[in-house]
């Protein structure tokens, strides 16, 4: 199976997508009363509320990054540690711009 293999381009997959999951599920679980556009325009309106959802979108990434780290999947893992760290960057930075 695909999400069975050691490599790093899978675990750079797997890191982008995992937060993108965890923000449709914040979507889902917190604001399902308003439009999926409209929840993405608050994000981008509210540079606070969007770092906020970000951080908590990278969950996702720490439990799939668990998962392959303990079953010695160490290719995967350290693509998912990549994507990770460039979220947790571009979250940061976009904290202070503005």
């Amino acid at each position: 199976m695909f999400l069975k293999k050691d490599s790093l381009i899978l675990g750079l997959v797997l890191g982008f997508l995992a937060p993108l999951l965890g923000l449709l599920v914040f979507y889902f679980l917190k604001f399902s009363s308003i439009s999926f556009w409209e929840y993405l325009q608050v994000l981008v309106s509210a540079k606070s509320f969007f770092t906020s959802v970000i951080t908590v979108s990278l969950i996702a990434d720490g439990a799939i990054f668990t998962i392959y780290t303990n079953s010695g999947r160490d290719e995967t893992a350290r693509g998912i540690f990549i994507a990770t760290c460039i979220y947790a960057i571009i979250s940061i930075g976009l904290k202070f711009v503005g």
